[in-house]
Order: structure tokens, then C-alpha cells, then sequence
């Protein structure tokens, strides 16, 4: 009986695996469609000879680069009051090896050269100067531009994270931030939305009551925002004496008031003409915490903060998850160049593609795409036209096909064309895809730790990693301005 039933297993499996066989044989390779399904199959090819994972080489990208920080000593702190030297630079000199290029035009070159030359000049003239870098999931959290941020202030100068959101919702070592259940975030790029469309430079905004009064609306209402120092931060993020709130469309009395660890140090009457404004506090040293606590019937849009010492490069990371980088026609333009102005941006960094690749299928829908974020370009250089304009390329991504990852087969052709659209608007492309090894050099990055699991996102390793290649292509770039 033992031995029929036995007979019997191995029959219906072989009888299995014979109707799968047959299955391999007449079901094309693109499957069939049955009304509202479609079925795939392996092919016999499939099954008989399967696809081996392919891996970029990147032993040689990953050696040649030296991530490691080297910590200062002690931050820079002030008995009484701030002597004007919070941002001092430690002038350090990394060596540079193999960097990858940073590829130009004329014109970029001559925006690129005149941002140098401010950087050069920063500590000395004691001025302050930001660069804001966008970019989708791939920054968010401060990473890469955390590590970018180190480099570029312990070089030309500067301290604190620079601008931060006024209501943060994502993970992030640069600062630590808390807020009442009442205050909204409002983004062009996902969520709720403002009517006025007067974000500011974050793209976000926050808010404590809705945009509008009602009848409801008799009473004051009290919303607060504490901000702390990151302890897991870059050193120099960690230092800070300069903070500046920004806000807009103050249209009813608003009062704040700042506590500095449970006490009060400031009290003020925001101003009720609706334009943008900013209130600023100076302190002797970094504050261990900060309060703003605020009182009204109706909110004003909180635009952010921005934490800094007392002159020298702010670098800002401004991650906008799920964006394709394409959002000017979502935001209020005059409002965007108005704080650009006040925070005296030098350079923007555009880090975009890696949202828009799963969804593409074809060249056309590559190019439109490559249309669209030229667009974006085009308004940068007309709301600022000597700005300093950074594109960086999408890095591999790998989609699982026949059971192996690999490079998504329009990621190639998308790097080309928003190359091509950077250098027609006289921006500087950095190819991040070529620098971590081009094509399948994802799952080399995964199984070295310096990607996640998902073949899409760097580990922080990694990021530093790939940080590290960028500001060795940017630094190759100053060294040639310094010696022209």
C-alpha cells in the first residue's frame, strides 16, 4: 500500500512537471491576455538555461574613495556672546584621485567659475552663502547632501544644517524636530496643498489652523514647533548660533513666543501685511533646544527655519519623495525667488529621474520627460540668471526580470537626455549613473552594503560613498578655477 501511494506522488509530479513543460513551449514570451488578466510564463530557455546575475566590477570606484570624516576636535562655542566666528573653515585638503567629470558648457563654466570664486572668497570676507540641493527619495533625510555639507563647510566654512522644514516627516540624523498634533503640512508635490502656492524655497509649508476663517473660528488657537541639534549629525551640522524662522500670508495678530530650554528669550508680534518676513535670534552657542510656541485664530504659512553660524556655506537638503523634480508650476514663483534672494543662493543642485524610470516605456516618454525638467531649468535661470545650476544624473536602478536584476533598459537613454537638456540650459551635469559603475552596477552596490535591498536607494554608506565621487568630480572642477 506504502509503495502504490509512493508510485502515485512521483506520477502526478512528473505529470506536473510534463503540463508546465508543455506550458513553456506554446505560451509566447510576452504572455497571453484572457479579458481583464494576463498570463506570463517561463520560457524553455528559461527553465533549461536561466539567466545569470550580472555585476559591475566596482572594486577599483569603491577603493580610490576616502570617506572618512575626520572630526574636529571641539565645536566652536562662545562664553558671552558670538564673536562673528561661527563658520570659520578648517581649511582641510582631501586628495583627489580618478575623479569623474564634470561635463560643461561655456556658459555653465562662467556660472560655475563665479560661484567658485564667492566660495573662495567666504571666510575672509566673513559673507554667507547657500546652495540648495533638490532632489527626490534618493537625498531624503540629509543623506548625501549631509556628507557634501561636511566637506564643502570644514573647506570654504559654515556650520548648522542650513534650511530645515518647517514640519518634518522623515528619518534624519541633521537635527531633531517635534511639533503639535495641530500643525499641517502642506508640499507641491504630494498631500495637502495651498491655495496661495507660497511655499518658499522647501517646496512645504505649516501650518496651525486651515487657510481660511469660518464662523467656527472664535477663539485663538496655540500650535508649537521645538527644534534640537542632531547628536547623530556631521560635526559641523551639530554647531549652530544663528536661527531664522521664515513665514508668509500673516494676515491675522499672531503671536510667538521662543523658549531656549523651558525659558523664555523671546517674544514678538509677527507682522499682519501677508509678505514674507523673516524673524532671526542670535545665540552664544549652540542652543540645546528651541520652542517656538504660537498663538491665533488664523496661522500663518511656516516656511521653514534655517540654522547656521555667522557666516560661510549652508548647503540645504530639500528631499521631496515620489517628485520627478518637475513642481514650478506648483508653487507661487515670486514667492520661490523672494527667499531665494533673502538666503542669497549661489547654486541649486537638481537630483531627479530615479521617480520617473519605472513608469517609462518608451524613448518618447524619455524625452518628454527630459522636456518637462529642462523646463524647470529654464525657470531657475529666469528667476536668477547667474545662478550656479548642478544637474546630477539618476543612479542605476535594477528591475527584476528572469529572476536576476538588472539595469532598467530606458536608464541609459534617460542619463543622455537630461544631460543634453542640462547643457542647453547651461547647467553642469554630473553622471552619477557612469560613476558607480554604469550599467548593472547596482547589485555590485547591494552586496557591498552601499544599497539597500530594493536596487534602487543607497544605504547611508553608500550615499557617502556616493558623495564622496561628487565632490571629488566638484573639487577637480575648483582646483582648475584656481589654477586659471
Amino acid at each position: 500500500m506504502k509503495d502504490t501511494k509512493i508510485y502515485q506522488v512521483l506520477g502526478f509530479l512528473c505529470g506536473v512537471a510534463l503540463v508546465l513543460g508543455l506550458l513553456t513551449l506554446v505560451i509566447p514570451k510576452k504572455g497571453i491576455d484572457f479579458g481583464l488578466f494576463h498570463l506570463k510564463f517561463m520560457t524553455s530557455a528559461e527553465v533549461f538555461s536561466p539567466k545569470k546575475q550580472k555585476k559591475k566590477d566596482i572594486s577599483n570606484i569603491v577603493a580610490s574613495v576616502n570617506t572618512q570624516v575626520i572630526e574636529e576636535k571641539k565645536d566652536v562655542k562662545h562664553t558671552d556672546a558670538s564673536d562673528g566666528n561661527v563658520g570659520a573653515p578648517n581649511k582641510r585638503n582631501y586628495e583627489i584621485n580618478n575623479a569623474s567629470e564634470v561635463i560643461k558648457t561655456g556658459g555653465s563654466t562662467k556660472y560655475m567659475n563665479d560661484f567658485f570664486e564667492k566660495l573662495k572668497n567666504l571666510s575672509s570676507k566673513k559673507e554667507k552663502i547657500h546652495v540648495l540641493h533638490f532632489g527626490d527619495s534618493q537625498i531624503e533625510g540629509d543623506r548625501m547632501t549631509g556628507f557634501i555639507r561636511q566637506r564643502m563647510q570644514e573647506q570654504f566654512g559654515g556650520n548648522g544644517p542650513g534650511m530645515i522644514p518647517a514640519m518634518n516627516v522623515y528619518p534624519t540624523l541633521a537635527f531633531q524636530q517635534s511639533y503639535s498634533s495641530n500643525f499641517i503640512r502642506y508640499t507641491c508635490f504630494g498631500g495637502p496643498k495651498l491655495s496661495n502656492r507660497k511655499y518658499g524655497v522647501f517646496n512645504s509649508a505649516a501650518r496651525f489652523t486651515p487657510e481660511f476663517l469660518d464662523s467656527t473660528f472664535v477663539n485663538e488657537v496655540e500650535g508649537w514647533i521645538e527644534i534640537r541639534p542632531g547628536s547623530g549629525a556631521y560635526s559641523r551640522a551639530k554647531t549652530y548660533n544663528n536661527v531664522k524662522m521664515f513665514y508668509n500670508s500673516c494676515i491675522e495678530p499672531c503671536k510667538v513666543k521662543v523658549y531656549q530650554s523651558g525659558t523664555i528669550i523671546h517674544e514678538e508680534d509677527l507682522l499682519t501685511d501677508g509678505a514674507a518676513h523673516t524673524l532671526t535670534l542670535k545665540f552664544n552657542s549652540t542652543p540645546s533646544s528651541l520652542r517656538f510656541v504660537f498663538t491665533s485664530r488664523l496661522s500663518p504659512n511656516i516656511n521653514g527655519f534655517s540654522l547656521e553660524g555667522d557666516y560661510g556655506l549652508q548647503v540645504d537638503n530639500i528631499g521631496m519623495r515620489g517628485s520627478s523634480g518637475t513642481f514650478f508650476g506648483a508653487i507661487n514663483q515670486t514667492s520661490f525667488a523672494s527667499m531665494m534672494k533673502e538666503l542669497n543662493v549661489e547654486m541649486v543642485i537638481m537630483q531627479f529621474g530615479g521617480n520617473s524610470m519605472p513608469a517609462m516605456k518608451d524613448s518618447a516618454q524619455v524625452r518628454n520627460y527630459a522636456s518637462y525638467f529642462k523646463g524647470q531649468l529654464r525657470t531657475l535661470r529666469k528667476l536668477k540668471p547667474d545662478l550656479a545650476i548642478m544637474v546630477i544624473g539618476p543612479s542605476d536602478m535594477s528591475k527584476l526580470s528572469g529572476g536576476v536584476y538588472e539595469t532598467y533598459p530606458l536608464l541609459p537613454y534617460c542619463v543622455s537626455q537630461m544631460k543634453k537638456a542640462s547643457l542647453e540650459m547651461n547647467a553642469g551635469f554630473w553622471d552619477l549613473f557612469d560613476a558607480m559603475g554604469g550599467i548593472n552596477s547596482m547589485p555590485s552596490w547591494v552586496e557591498k552594503d552601499l544599497a539597500r535591498s530594493d536596487y534602487i536607494h543607497f544605504s547611508i554608506k553608500g550615499a557617502s560613498v556616493a558623495s564622496q565621487l561628487f565632490y571629488d568630480a566638484l573639487m577637480a572642477e575648483y582646483l582648475k578655477f584656481t589654477k586659471e
